[in-house]
């Protein structure tokens, strides 16, 4: 376990800045988007909003979730993948269903951070020209407490089921890989210990390939935890009541909690963008969605945006899956095989 929550929140902390990138790739309500390719976002992103506040935006609450919540999931892991496999479960089946019972064991600590995280990284530095998200906070005690003020506690859940829609595939999926390569590679080289190389790659291509493939689930959670619906017309609608304010770009302000007058099983509703766009009027025959269904999510995006949609981010997600898993898996197995000699060490005196 404290192999694991190091060798987690290095890689988390690692990668932070490419985490921003995705989730402004992912998160942009204009239309076209302002973030577009990795290299163009990373320098628009650095150059007008700096790095802490910029591309280190969010990073203390990803720094108090990653810990804990990797403690938890390596904990859960082994347990569980060690249990199934002495009970006679095939490996594979152990190390999914090892992955995916961690990371729900987990996700009580980490989906709260996720959304405090989310939302700073969506909005920049406070008070931000050169983006508007609707949110501003001046940091994430701020953000913590206009949230639970505002939106209740249960605004920190936001896009819970779409977390765990997109996680707990991801880390089945990523273990599933890494065992199975990690085996592959001992048969290759005749020996338990693989080396450096290919520890490194085993662990990020695992990362990688599962990254890329649950990419349509975190564009969902993303949109879940940080868009708004546009504006509506001046002549209001039927559904503008369910609607969260509009927060105008020349006076910015804490995001605002949803009208007084909606329904209250839908005042924390985290409303799903479907086109991108932040014109006054949807464009025509843009159907608007004020869900929290992953699946209908899925849906509405692809409607709208295609295929493309789905898979808004996909680049950065790739790298970034791959970098940290690869500093996660990899620090994990050395710091164990330290720890394990310390521990014989110890013993033997």
């Amino acid at each position: 376990m404290l192999a694991g929550g190091t060798g987690g929140t290095c890689g988390d902390m690692l990668m932070h800045s490419l985490d921003t990138v995705k989730t402004r790739q992912q998160g942009d309500p204009t239309f076209p988007p302002k973030y577009t390719s990795m290299g163009q976002s990373y320098s628009t992103i650095y150059r007008q909003e700096g790095f802490c506040r910029g591309l280190y935006g969010g990073v203390t609450p990803a720094l108090l979730g990653s810990f804990p919540g990797t403690v938890i999931f390596f904990g859960v892991y082994e347990y569980t993948k060690r249990l199934m496999i002495d009970s006679g479960v095939n490996p594979s089946i152990a190390y999914l269903s090892g992955g995916f019972f961690a990371d729900l064991a987990a996700s009580v600590v980490y989906v709260p951070s996720e959304v405090l995280k989310t939302r700073l990284q969506l909005q920049g530095r406070h008070n931000n020209p050169h983006f508007d998200s609707g949110y501003n906070y001046r940091n994430m005690r701020d953000g913590f407490r206009q949230i639970v003020r505002l939106e209740g506690i249960s605004a920190l859940f936001h896009g819970y089921k779409a977390t765990i829609f997109r996680d707990l595939p991801f880390s089945a999926l990523q273990f599933a890989f890494y065992e199975k390569e990690q085996s592959m590679a001992k048969q290759w080289v005749g020996k338990r210990d693989i080396g450096l190389g290919l520890e490194i790659l085993t662990a990020a291509t695992a990362g990688g390939m599962a990254g890329v493939i649950t990419c349509p689930m975190d564009v969902v959670k993303t949109r879940i935890q940080t868009q708004q619906n546009p504006p509506e017309p001046p002549s209001g609608s039927s559904g503008a009541k369910h609607n969260v304010e509009h927060i105008p770009k020349e006076s910015p302000r804490p995001h605002a909690p949803a009208s007084s007058h909606s329904h209250p099983s839908r005042a924390h509703s985290r409303p799903i963008s479907t086109s991108g766009a932040s014109t006054a009027i949807p464009p025509p025959g843009t159907p608007r969605l004020d869900t929290s269904s992953v699946f209908t999510g899925l849906k509405m995006i692809y409607r709208t945006e295609g295929i493309a949609g789905w898979f808004r981010g996909v680049g950065p997600r790739g790298v970034w899956t791959s970098i940290q898993s690869g500093t996660m898996l990899v620090m994990y197995q050395y710091l164990l095989k330290q720890l394990e000699a310390y521990q014989i060490m110890e013993g033997s005196l």
